[in-house]
């Protein structure tokens, strides 16, 4: 495995953004069926789980290349081994057992798909990390890694807070959809979304390297059609849904 990797890496790369590039126009037309748009297509798993199921193997795989790797983690890469875990320690152990609404399924061949991502994604981020990136400790001064740093911070606390807030929507035991308002919830209909799309273009910039703005590109292709449904989907549910907002970037779209 390593050996496949270490001839063929950068090839892989390039194909998995390829193919980040070519699933974005699907995207655009096709919705996801999990969450507010589950349908039953296949098997169906507990919502809660179906989460961990597919989020785990991100955070085990990125972690496993970059403790096998060569890379020291008492050096810059510790601080993105840091950043990419507390990220996922928090979406597949926290938030999947904050989400309110009992008997929340999702479909198994979206774990699955999801899984599929997860696993790639960690290999290309934490192979290049653990055994390609060469960082000086001067980089912790560069003003593309301390802007990415801001952005991922500040995206990652856009996300947080409105996923929370979408949370407590349902505080007093209700089951049914509401619409949000507060925070960048007067701009648009998905700024969890949003807050996520800043946090990964912000990786990719304090990191620099194709591999790791694999993850952005992705992010993108994946968030954006997510929150053009999410946003078509309020406008058709709620009659007296705010015309002002926009999907996900105020102001823009």
């Amino acid at each position: 495995m390593l050996n496949f990797l270490y001839q063929h890496f950068h090839t892989i790369v390039y194909i998995w953004i390829g193919l980040a590039i070519i699933v974005f126009p699907i995207a655009l037309k096709v919705t996801a069926p999990y969450g507010r748009h589950t349908k039953k297509i296949s098997l169906m798993l507990p919502a809660k789980w179906g989460w961990v199921l597919m989020e785990l193997p991100s955070p085990l795989i990125f972690s496993y290349f970059v403790f096998t790797g060569e890379n020291s983690l008492f050096s810059v890469v510790g601080v993105f081994f840091l950043l990419f875990n507390l990220h996922y320690v928090h979406r597949t152990f926290i938030w999947p057992f904050m989400m309110r609404g009992k008997g929340k399924e999702m479909p198994l061949l979206i774990a699955i798909s999801a899984l599929g991502f997860n696993i790639m994604n960690g290999t290309v981020n934490g192979y290049f990390l653990g055994y390609l990136a060469e960082y000086s400790q001067a980089w912790i001064t560069d003003p593309r890694f301390l802007i990415g740093l801001g952005l991922f911070l500040l995206g990652a606390f856009i996300n947080i807070w409105h996923d929370y807030h979408l949370i407590s929507l349902r505080k007093d035991g209700s089951t049914g959809y509401k619409i949000p308002n507060g925070g960048l919830f007067r701009y648009v209909s998905s700024p969890n979304l949003f807050g996520e799309i800043i946090e990964w273009t912000g990786w990719a910039l304090m990191t620099w390297s194709m591999p790791t703005l694999s993850f952005a590109i992705w992010t993108w292709a994946n968030l954006l059609p997510r929150a053009l449904d999410h946003h078509r989907w309020y406008n058709s549910y709620f009659k007296e849904y705010p015309k002002e907002r926009k999907a996900v970037i105020p102001f823009v779209l």
